[in-house]
C-alpha cells in the first residue's frame, strides 16, 4: 500500500473524517440557533410586543398560533433541512476525494440490505420481534 500524496485524500482518513466533521458541526450548530430563536423568540415577542402577540389569527392568538400550530412544522423543517443538507455535505467530501483518486478506484456503496441467514431470524426482524431477556430479567427478578 502506498502512502498518499498530500493532494490526495482518502476517504477513510483522520483528514476527511475531521473535515467533514467540522462542516456538520457548524451545519449543527447553524440549526441548534435557528430552534434557539425560535424557542426564545416567542417569549420576547409576547414581553415586546404584547398588543401585536394578542392579535386573532384563524380563532387563536398569535401567540398560540405560533406556538401550538407553527411551531412543530418549523422543527421538522429544521430537522429536514438539517438532514438534506449533512447528506449533502458527505456526499460532496466524498466526490471530492474521488476527484484526486485513480478513476478505477470508484467508491461503491452496497445497495442490497443484509439478510439473515436463517428464515426464522428473517421472519422475527420482519415483525418487529426482539428477545430482551435482560430486561424480563431485571423487572420480573427471574
Amino acid at each position: 500500500m502506498k502512502p498518499l500524496t498530500p493532494n490526495k485524500t482518502d476517504i477513510h482518513s483522520e483528514d476527511f473524517l475531521h473535515t467533514l466533521m467540522r462542516r456538520q458541526l457548524r451545519l449543527s450548530i447553524a440549526c441548534g440557533a435557528a430552534f434557539l430563536i425560535a424557542l426564545l423568540g416567542l417569549p420576547l415577542l409576547n414581553y415586546f410586543f404584547p398588543e401585536l402577540m394578542a392579535k386573532r389569527v384563524f380563532g387563536f392568538t398569535l401567540t398560540w398560533f405560533v406556538l401550538g400550530v407553527m411551531f412543530f412544522p418549523f422543527v421538522w423543517l429544521i430537522a429536514w433541512v438539517f438532514i438534506r443538507r449533512s447528506i449533502a455535505l458527505e456526499e460532496a467530501e466524498i466526490n471530492e476525494v474521488e476527484k484526486h483518486q485513480n478513476p478505477n478506484t470508484k467508491h461503491q456503496i452496497n445497495t442490497n440490505p443484509p439478510t439473515p441467514n436463517d428464515g426464522a431470524s428473517a421472519l422475527l426482524l420482519l415483525l418487529g420481534v426482539w428477545s430482551f431477556s435482560g430486561v424480563w430479567c431485571l423487572v420480573f427478578g427471574v
